[in-house]
């Protein structure tokens, strides 16, 4: 499992470092999925472009990027041959509502069971915690992003005992729960 959960995607030095070192192989070489389900406002969509050009500018090549926006499910076999999933932001319920909707969740946990790697921004972070019914159920509190401070910085304890905050410079990242999980935050 390799999970990236920010407020503002790859937004620092920092995490595009940790974002490259989950990846662990060329950019040139890497497929990423882009999935932009969540914009479904003029807010949300007006930064879809900054999104894209996160991947972009780690040296993704425009060609290894596919737009996915579930209105179907991709079964785990198809979705594992893209090294990185980019869940965008938006509406949080609308997003989960499509990825249960649609039967993508069972394929994204399998994914994410196998090895995969998915970075979550905003709403696509969202959908990881607590914050909604029917979650995808990688932590088990609530996650507040946008926030003006994290409420930690570095290794992360379980259980769980508020809810955490991240700001815009910040990151989580999950290998594997409880054991590695940290906040990184400029």
């Amino acid at each position: 499992m390799k999970v990236l959960l920010t407020s503002c995607g790859l937004e620092t030095k920092k995490i595009k470092e940790a974002f490259l070192q989950m990846l662990g192989k060329s950019t040139l070489d890497t497929r990423a999925l882009f999935i932009p389900t969540a914009a479904t406002d003029a807010d949300a969509i007006a930064v879809l472009p900054k999104c894209m050009n996160d991947l972009l500018k780690c040296g993704i090549p425009k060609e290894n990027i596919q737009v996915f926006d579930l209105h179907r499910n991709m079964p785990v076999d198809e979705l594992k041959a893209f090294d990185v999933v980019y869940l965008c932001g938006g509406r949080t319920s609308y997003l989960l509502g499509r990825i249960n909707d649609s039967g993508f969740r069972e394929s994204l946990l399998a994914y994410l069971r196998e090895g995969g790697l998915v970075i979550g921004v905003s709403a696509g972070s969202l959908i990881f915690a607590n914050n909604l019914p029917d979650n995808l159920g990688l932590l088990d509190t609530k996650l507040d992003v946008h926030c003006e401070s994290s409420s930690i910085i570095g290794k992360v304890s379980f259980p769980l005992q508020r809810n955490i905050r991240l700001s815009n410079t910040a990151a989580m990242l999950i290998e594997s729960i409880p054991e590695n999980v940290q906040i990184v935050d400029d």
